[in-house]
């Protein structure tokens, strides 16, 4: 298979996988009953504008409400208001819109029905800090979160436990009403909790977790943070709670659901697709490595599968920021791939975020081609002095490479196809 081949094959795999978590193929399908009171509506992440507006062409009676997406995400609506607000660190705007939302659900009666519109990217854009906590001290421990290295669940755990609205909090404001949470998720093992946060869910994690996390990583807080997790002030809701018996939640979107759309390409184009997990998640650089060996036994010795085939995956790696580059997850996971394979010939890939932004760059990914380490070095770009320096999207952008598709209005996290056109002697 030709390189411009393989590159049309894994490009219209990483379309279908984003097109198969678009709201508006999601919605329709899981939608509640409408009820005797009113319908409000609120949402926080990179998805939420887009499940705003599929709901308002199929909801057949009367809604209102608000939600706050990543700015350059808005989509237009009519009778939900459509606020922005910054990802990933928090801003102002995002505390207001957490206010307004949080007052929303204010006074509701049993038979109101508050529908949630949660998807990735609503830790940063529902931001309002817990009592005793500035914005500034909100978004300090969120950079510093950022570049520690934790996974995200542990990222998220410390953010519940900082937050007015997270951890099931937003959902006890919402009683006595009916919730139903309609998710995207954008996180490993699809946990709700971990969706935005889980403003609309209970949390079974204590404050006593996240000041474990905090001081497993090393993270410097401000006085104010570790007085609210040392005396437990900052407890979320637990599972049981009565404000939250009337709460459901519903996966409409998922990595799983993504991966598959990808290998029907594949299957579609006489390739043979095989999903290696949904939830992978570790250091980026560790994840290629690992995954360049499995790539590379596929091609020479024809296991566990015989070539041609294309490896996908998906979950959320972390980067543990010791550069001074431009990160981020995506791009490294496939700049260590490459270094790996040391430019096997029979080998192409694709990696990318499915919401259009890796790390802080409008930029969701890359390719490697087989001649990619060599077009650097011709550029006299050193492959390994950019991955030291967390700098592959400017390896990749220096090589044409990259990958950008504007905002996709969807988020179920990264993915991953690794394409093996051949087996070698």
């Amino acid at each position: 298979m030709k390189t411009n081949e393989a590159r049309r094959l894994l490009r219209h795999m990483f379309e279908a996988a984003i097109t198969a978590a678009q709201p508006a193929h999601c919605i329709p399908l899981h939608l509640p009953e409408p009820s005797r009171g009113r319908l409000i509506v609120i949402g926080a992440g990179k998805a939420s504008a887009a499940m705003a507006k599929a709901l308002e062409e199929n909801w057949p009676g009367e809604l209102s409400g608000l939600v706050v997406t990543r700015y350059g995400y808005v989509v237009p609506c009519q009778r939900i208001e459509i606020v922005e607000a910054a990802h990933p660190v928090p801003d102002a705007a995002g505390v207001a819109a957490a206010q307004r939302i949080h007052a929303l659900v204010q006074g509701l009666s049993a038979d109101d029905t508050v529908l949630c519109l949660i998807s990735g990217g609503g830790s940063s854009l529902l931001a309002l800090p817990f009592e005793g906590l500035s914005l500034a001290d909100k978004q300090g421990v969120n950079k510093a979160l950022l570049k520690s290295g934790a996974s995200i669940s542990e990222m998220n755990c410390v953010r519940r436990h900082l937050s007015a609205v997270k951890g099931g909090r937003l959902a006890a404001a919402c009683h006595p009403a009916r919730v139903v949470n309609l998710m995207i998720s954008d996180v490993p093992g699809d946990n709700p909790i971990d969706i935005a946060s889980g403003p609309t869910v209970a949390d079974p994690t204590t404050c006593a977790d996240a000041l474990a996390i905090i001081r497993r990583y090393g993270i410097a807080v401000p006085p104010a943070v570790l007085d609210i997790l040392e005396n437990g002030r900052g407890e979320s809701i637990k599972p049981g709670d009565a404000r939250l018996d009337r709460v459901e939640t519903r996966l409409i979107a998922t990595p799983q659901m993504a991966l598959e759309a990808a290998a029907a390409v594949a299957r579609q184009a006489g390739v043979a697709a095989h999903i290696l997990g949904d939830a992978i998640e570790g250091e980026a650089r560790d994840v290629g490595k690992v995954m360049a060996g499995i790539a590379l036994q596929v091609a020479g010795r024809g296991q566990p599968f015989a070539a041609p085939c294309v490896l996908l995956s998906g979950g959320e790696t972390t980067v543990t920021v010791r550069g001074n580059g431009r990160g981020g997850r995506n791009v490294e996971f496939l700049l260590a791939l490459g270094v790996a394979l040391n430019g096997h010939r029979g080998i192409h890939a694709i990696a990318g975020d499915t919401d259009g932004v890796d790390g802080q760059e409008e930029i969701a990914g890359a390719w490697l081609a087989p001649d990619s380490l060599a077009r650097a070095w011709g550029k006299g770009i050193k492959p390994l002095v950019s991955l030291d320096d967390n700098d592959a999207h400017g390896f990749f952008e220096a090589l044409g490479d990259s990958v950008i598709t504007g905002p996709t209005l969807t988020n179920v996290n990264d993915f991953r196809a690794i394409l093996i056109t051949h087996e070698l002697p």
